[in-house]
């Protein structure tokens, strides 16, 4: 396994059979050996990663390729989306400072059975202390993949540290992800990502530029998923899967795909109810 892909991971599942898409976000925090080990944490790390149809996962210590065959041994179902093309972006580009601290390695997913065919993730996760410029330097690789590839819909996501003292108020007005109104923010300022009472803070973050990717958002869908409610976990065990909770939302399917699948299952009630 690369270097890469020990840091950061963007797994393509399709677990389950929901009509619209949910893409997730999530730093697991140090997800090597002594994890991999606790039962308890990884039952609730498989069951979050199941309830997403592509999710984000952060840091990711596995030098030896342990964690990656064994979270798909458990992982299985039907494909709705396929990778298109992808590449490292290298932050060495003319005239440009060398900024990110792990470059980020954008994925171009085709998507036929969701409103939006297609659409680029961008996955960021920062060095807290260098998260502003980090954060500002998307823009040029959101302009870098749209002269490569002639996309249209972006999905930046990751844990990019843009909370509490990482990232002051003062210095939203230098981030051009922040001031330009094209880039949506589906995770707001106020929103708490993490786990800990003692921490309040936005950290965890997605942002979409494109008017049609905009626009085939399930309603109300971006949220983060409490595990520690949903499962019932006290923090000390909540703490054993990780200090950050996931950030999600939902693409909408067409409507040719919905159809067909709510047909099918009509067919299903209808051979049920003869037999």
């Amino acid at each position: 396994m690369s270097q890469l892909l020990v840091s950061l991971m963007l797994l393509l599942l399709s677990t389950h059979s929901s009509l619209a898409l949910r893409i997730c976000s999530f730093n697991v925090r140090s997800f090597g050996e002594s994890k991999k080990a606790n039962c308890n944490a990884m039952d609730v790390i498989v069951k979050v990663i199941k309830r997403c149809d592509i999710i984000l996962l952060m840091e990711i210590k596995d030098s030896n390729n342990m964690i990656c065959p064994t979270l798909m041994e458990k992982l299985n179902g039907e494909k709705l989306v396929s990778v298109k093309k992808s590449y490292l972006y290298h932050d060495y580009q003319s005239g440009d400072a060398d900024v990110f601290s792990r470059e980020p390695f954008v994925v171009w997913f085709q998507s036929p059975y969701t409103a939006v065919k297609d659409f680029v993730i961008i996955p960021l996760h920062t060095t807290p202390e260098t998260s502003v410029k980090e954060i500002d330097e998307l823009v040029d690789v959101y302009l870098d993949v749209k002269r490569r590839w002639e996309a249209e819909n972006f999905i930046f996501m990751g844990d990019f540290n843009a909370g509490c003292s990482y990232v002051p108020k003062k210095a939203w007005k230098n981030i051009r992800l922040r001031t330009d109104p094209m880039f949506i923010w589906l995770i707001k300022d106020q929103e708490d990502t993490t786990v800990k009472k003692s921490t309040n803070c936005a950290y965890d973050r997605i942002v979409l530029r494109g008017q049609e990717i905009v626009s085939s958002v399930v309603p109300g869908s971006n949220s983060i998923f409490d595990f520690q409610k949903a499962y019932r976990l006290t923090e000390e065990k909540a703490l054993d899967v990780s200090d950050h909770f996931p950030v999600e939302f939902k693409l909408q399917s067409s409507r040719a795909f919905t159809n067909s699948k709510k047909s099918i299952s009509s067919k299903k009630k209808k051979k049920a109810s003869r037999t």
